[in-house]
């Protein structure tokens, strides 16, 4: 089932609700960066392991040739977002939407060489995420996120 299929439950928090009505209603020409960083976003949709719900959250942008990490960072929480085992539940579910229309990828949890070359990828797109894995004990999930064809 597709994580567009059935029933969306916004999130609880009114921040990331707000942005990803706002970046969907405007194709992402609005609402495409965090907060006031400047930083830009693309926005996840998955279905929530336990709910079955469609979810939708903001997260950093961090693209490669097409390509898409995904940074389970939580600000460096001693766990998991909740996103990262919706993804790990149903890698094949998911879309992501960076600009006027989300697409569908296929999404694999990196590990070795891999994984430090896409971690320095996303510590130059986002500078805290170095900081949040010094905050945590536990290593950093980093998903890739490819277009399905």
């Amino acid at each position: 089932m597709a994580a567009t299929d059935g029933g969306y439950e916004p999130s609880p928090w009114k921040w990331v609700r707000d942005q990803v009505e706002t970046y969907e209603r405007t194709d992402g020409r609005e609402a495409n960066t965090l907060m006031n960083t400047g930083l830009p976003i693309i926005i996840m949709t998955m279905r929530g392991n336990k709910s079955g719900k469609v979810r939708k959250t903001p997260v950093m942008r961090v693209e490669h040739g097409g390509a898409y990490a995904l940074v389970a960072s939580m600000g460096g929480a001693p766990k998991h977002p909740v996103w990262y085992f919706n993804l790990k539940a149903d890698p094949d579910g998911v879309m992501i939407q960076d600009g006027p229309a989300p697409f569908a990828v296929k999404i694999r949890e990196l590990e070795g060489e891999e994984r430090a070359l896409w971690w320095d990828r996303a510590v130059a797109a986002y500078p805290p995420y170095a900081e949040y894995q010094q905050k945590t004990t536990r290593v950093i999930p980093v998903l890739l996120a490819e277009r399905q064809t």
